[in-house]
């Protein structure tokens, strides 16, 4: 089975060198010096790794044969494709590959259905479900455990427990109002926690 993991930036100094939208979990196993991916456009492949380093946060790679920044640049906005074994999963219980997620049905705790994940959508913060409804809009749904519960692959299916507004846009108007109403009863800045940890969901 062929995953999507990481799509090339723009070329970063002069020796061939091309940052990298990461879109693993495993950059270390996908992404490293001797691997050989698939491209698309697939005439652009196939790459081979060279080297690969970290920095200010992001990853740089170089390819075989990639030796100077027209090179690189020539490279920009391909994704990097790597085959992976359909069976495989990942060393961590919470973590999925997106095949594993794709088409799960996604449905409240009292067995309500929401719809089906259509895609996952990496981002930098967090991952994102994006779910088809029965009356084909979508919905986002984050994927951190206070809102997705439970994952069962047995049973084709993830559980949510959204906040208000998530699902039901009419439920955060409502909300809105009942803030308005107490916002002069009540003063000072508001808290924030940090997020808990997101269950992942990259190939």
């Amino acid at each position: 089975m062929q995953l999507v993991v990481a799509r090339i930036g723009r070329a970063h100094g002069i020796k061939g060198e091309v940052t990298v939208e990461v879109r693993t979990d495993e950059p270390e196993l996908r992404l490293g010096p001797g691997a050989v991916l698939a491209t698309e456009p697939a005439a652009t492949g196939p790459l081979t790794i060279e080297t690969g380093r970290v920095h200010s946060g992001r990853l740089l790679l170089r390819f075989e044969g990639v030796r100077d920044r027209t090179a690189a640049e020539a490279l920009r906005n391909t994704l990097l494709i790597a085959e992976v074994d359909p069976d495989e999963l990942p060393e961590e219980e919470d973590e999925f590959y997106d095949h594993q997620l794709i088409d799960l049905d996604v449905v409240l705790a009292d067995g309500t259905e929401i719809g089906r994940i259509t895609e996952i959508s990496h981002l930098p913060s967090q991952d994102l479900f994006i779910v088809e409804r029965p009356d084909g809009s979508e919905v986002m749904i984050p994927f951190v455990e206070e809102i997705v519960t439970e994952i069962d692959l047995e049973e084709q299916r993830a559980v949510i427990t959204p906040p208000p507004g998530l699902i039901d846009e009419s439920e955060a108007v409502i909300a809105s109002s009942r803030d308005e109403e107490t916002g002069d009863e009540e003063t000072g800045d508001a808290a924030s926690g940090d997020a808990a940890e997101a269950p992942k969901g990259d190939a």
